[in-house]
């Protein structure tokens, strides 16, 4: 049987609406393109193709919000390599100051991951408050039981020790530039 574009083009005259049936070869194919599933990898791919399945699968599983933290890291750490590398080929004249913001970089960096790790599902100690149930009776700081029955700490104190660490933080590195 031919396909709907073949005919189509063969015989102007028998369709009379071309938009409708392009509309309709395009919903096919991408539907066929949906229900193929997620590619499995073979044992002898290759690296590309390894790292395009790691990639299509830290887009597709992966929250919000830690993509954010991610994009975030990322942004610190390339400003941090700027300034070492402006260190290197400018100097380091106020030699505070480099130490200063490259400092803060680096610890903002580090308390992003710490906040990263408190509150990403999926592994021991991840910070996972979904099953509720509270540590103690009344003075549980915060904490929660996870699944694996461990206590670990709720995003929203996650999220208050980060900005409680960035605030100490920046304001070393305030009063460490002068």
């Amino acid at each position: 049987m031919p396909s709907k574009r073949s005919t189509a083009a063969a015989s102007p005259a028998a369709s009379s609406s071309p938009s409708t049936t392009a509309t309709t070869t395009t919903t096919t194919a991408a539907s066929t393109k949906l229900s193929s599933g997620p590619k499995t990898l073979s044992a002898n791919s290759s690296a590309f193709e390894i790292a395009q399945h790691v990639w299509q699968q830290y887009l597709t599983s992966t929250p919000q919000r830690t993509k954010m933290l991610d994009a975030f890291m990322g942004f610190l750490a390339l400003i941090g390599a700027v300034q070492f590398l402006y260190c290197v080929l400018a100097g380091n004249y106020p030699f505070n100051a480099f130490l200063s913001g490259f400092s803060a970089s680096v610890g903002q960096f580090v308390l992003t991951a710490s906040l990263r790790m408190q509150t990403t599902n999926g592994g021991p100690g991840s910070g996972s408050a979904s099953s509720g149930k509270t540590a103690g009776k009344g003075k549980s700081g915060g904490k929660f039981m996870n699944e694996s029955g461990e206590e670990s700490i709720s995003h929203e104190r996650a999220f208050a020790d980060f900005v409680f660490g960035s605030l100490i933080l920046h304001f070393f590195c305030i009063n460490f530039i002068n």
